[in-house]
């Protein structure tokens, strides 16, 4: 019984892993390279970009910077893309409103030429730091927050009512920090952007960095397989 406990278990695990990189703020002197990846900041624009505006000609607020070739793991999805960066309103955006006025995302390529500017925006309350990046080998899903596949579901129950098992929770394991990859880090029950969306990186709450989401939340962002569209997302307790 033993043995066959531990192979389904071993099964539900290689089912479920994801592979994902979560960052760490700070810690270490910034190199200031173009290589480095930022939060609460954004240092690499096209000669022609500047901080974006929504359309009340407010500035929207330096989130991130991902130097992504250097980063142990990335999603598929973002295949081709050498830096991302990420611009967010304050207040927060609506949940899944469209990119473009209160929130934006910048992707450049190989081939994009990058300059270094020193842009500040008045009244940012994120503390910028350099990220320290990590490999998370496998991170799995919350229990009420989607990604699960309705028979592996109905196993672990199925394990937990014989006694089999405690807990979901004492089999795996899940990455809340600010990642790329993995699964989204849902307070509340999880939601589905729709079809050929694929979850790629939250912003989690984080005192060092001074950012609150709300109540303890993450800002998540989903992109579409098909149509190359972004969806945000936030929960909060």
């Amino acid at each position: 019984m033993e043995l066959r406990v531990n192979m389904e278990i071993q099964e539900i695990r290689q089912r479920l892993a994801r592979p994902a990189t979560k960052f760490v703020a700070g810690g270490f002197r910034p190199t200031k390279e173009t290589e480095e990846s930022w939060i609460g900041k954004v240092i690499l624009f096209r000669p022609d970009e500047v901080i974006p505006r929504n359309k009340a000609g407010d500035e929207l607020h330096p989130y991130a910077q991902f130097h992504l070739p250097s980063l142990p793991f990335i999603s598929p999805i973002l295949k081709g893309v050498r830096t991302l960066t990420l611009f967010v309103s304050d207040p927060f955006p609506e949940q899944f409103e469209p990119m473009g006025n209160n929130w934006l995302i910048r992707e450049y390529g190989a081939d994009d030429v990058l300059i270094r500017k020193e842009l500040s925006v008045a009244g940012s309350y994120i503390k910028h730091f350099p990220l320290k990046a990590e490999l998370v080998a496998e991170d799995f899903p919350l229990w009420d927050g989607g990604g699960m596949p309705e028979d592996i579901e109905a196993e672990i129950l199925r394990l937990e009512r014989t006694g089999e098992i405690q807990s979901y929770y004492d089999l795996i394991t899940h990455a809340y920090e600010h990642k790329i990859g993995g699964y989204p880090s849902f307070c509340q029950s999880g939601v589905d952007p729709g079809d050929d969306f694929e979850f790629v990186f939250q912003i989690s709450s984080d005192p060092k960095i001074n950012l609150n989401v709300v109540d303890g939340g993450s800002l998540m962002f989903w992109k579409n397989n098909t149509t190359g569209t972004w969806a945000i997302y936030y929960d909060f307790y």
